[in-house]
């Protein structure tokens, strides 16, 4: 049976949020939890790869850890690589901490969907190239692409066999369900200061 480990990214500077998103709370709940949530029907284990700082606010029965040495502050892809370090396994499905409407159900669909060396969701014409399953088979070339100083994670996709899987196939109501929350006006739905409605 294929090893299956998730990566959920919580290492974002979340300045337009104005304070840590994996802590903000939607309907009581901080937003990390919602990922994770997603994750766990479909995965061995869990690694949540965050800042030096934030370490302490997650409960200790966690696996969290910060970037690997010498790739500190890299953004989204030295988070995946240190995830992918730290535990072996098959294949590695990456959430970020910011998508508080993900489900489980999405993440089932979207690994029957996968095929070749990386998937990932894209919805019209936006790609979401963090909500994704990596093969293990593409760690060294993260590391590569990160020792050049290439830090995008649509550059090592593209140099893969992989996959664009449209949002709509994973969901009916990709529209909220791949949302990014950026600032706290996205989840009042009031439509004010430019909120979604």
């Amino acid at each position: 049976m294929k090893k299956t480990v998730g990566i959920l990214l919580a290492g974002g500077q979340s300045r337009r949020f104005g304070s840590p998103k994996a802590f903000a709370k939607y309907q009581g709940q901080e937003f990390y939890h919602y990922s994770l949530d997603a994750l766990r029907p479909f995965c061995d284990e869990i690694i949540i790869v965050t800042r030096p700082e934030f370490l302490g606010r997650f409960p200790a029965d966690l696996r969290v850890m910060t970037d690997l040495e010498g790739f500190a502050g890299l953004g989204p892809l030295a988070g995946i690589l240190t995830g992918m370090e730290a535990v072996a396994a098959d294949r590695y499905i990456v959430l970020p901490c910011d998508m508080p409407f993900i489900q489980a159900n999405v993440i089932e669909r979207l690994l029957d969907a996968h095929c070749g060396d990386v998937s990932a969701v894209t919805l019209e014409g936006k790609r979401h190239p963090l909500v994704a399953v990596w093969q293990a088979t593409v760690k060294p070339t993260i590391r590569q692409a990160l020792n050049e100083g290439n830090r995008r994670v649509m550059h090592v996709q593209a140099r893969h066999d992989g996959r664009w899987i449209e949002g709509s196939m994973l969901t009916t109501l990709p529209g909220l369900v791949f949302t990014n929350v950026n600032t706290p006006c996205e989840l009042k739905g009031d439509g004010e200061d430019g909120c979604r409605r």
